[in-house]
């Protein structure tokens, strides 16, 4: 049997979409903390570069899959765009406050300032190859299903991952660090930063297959539905 997502119009009720989405916008905005930092593996002739958004940010993929793969392209865009306004929101708020006076007994503002201090060109960057990247993770998802059907979910998910992680890493690298740079780092930066969010996804394959199943039982969807990949 065909599987279709649920109707963008649909007016039965959802039971798991706003714990999806609430789980999707916090480790957005958790990993674009966290992104602040940037470290190595390895020693320090011979390192992989990431920055600590590597953590969490691959996870927003794979529920990004999740949301594409249950609820349909439509819901999933709604859910991609709260994180982008969240994040701008974010962004904005650690601006001004890092222009607001210190108290005097605050000791904290260079360290404020140097770990949440707003970089708008870091913003840039991250907003739009989130933005880019997870709208491309989407769309190629359910295009993929609605050309060959429901089967083979490894691949819907593997190849949009492809798609999504490539322009958001290609997108946020290049914006933010392009000639701030050497060549070699930038393209270590890159190359690793891609390779292992496309890597995460295919390891993590084994637990998105459950989680998809479940939310779909949740869901009340049929259950040959779930189990038609």
């Amino acid at each position: 049997m065909t599987e279709s997502p649920i109707p963008s119009g649909s007016a039965r009720p959802s039971r798991a979409l706003d714990i999806v989405s609430v789980a999707f916008v916090a480790l957005l905005l958790i990993s674009n903390i966290a992104a602040t930092k940037a470290f190595m593996v390895g020693s320090t002739t011979h390192y992989l570069i990431f920055d600590g958004g590597a953590i969490l940010f691959p996870l927003t993929y794979i529920i990004g899959d999740v949301l594409s793969e249950v609820y349909g392209f439509a819901r999933a865009r709604r859910v991609i765009i709260m994180g982008f306004v969240a994040s701008f929101l974010a962004s904005l708020t650690f601006f001004i406050v890092q222009y607001l006076p210190p108290a005097p007994d605050y000791d904290n503002q260079e360290a404020f300032s140097a770990v949440l201090g707003v970089v708008w060109r870091a913003v840039v960057a991250s907003l739009v190859g989130y933005l880019a990247g997870q709208l491309l993770n989407s769309y190629v998802l359910v295009w993929i299903r609605k050309k060959w059907g429901a089967k083979h979910l490894w691949a819907r998910l593997i190849g949009s991952t492809i798609v999504g992680e490539a322009a958001d890493t290609i997108l946020f690298c290049t914006i933010l660090f392009y000639g701030d740079m050497t060549l070699g780092n930038f393209v270590n930066y890159t190359v690793t930063g891609y390779f292992y969010k496309v890597l995460l996804e295919v390891v993590l394959l084994p637990l998105t297959y459950p989680v998809i199943a479940s939310i779909r039982k949740v869901e009340s969807l049929e259950r040959d539905e779930v189990f038609a990949q």
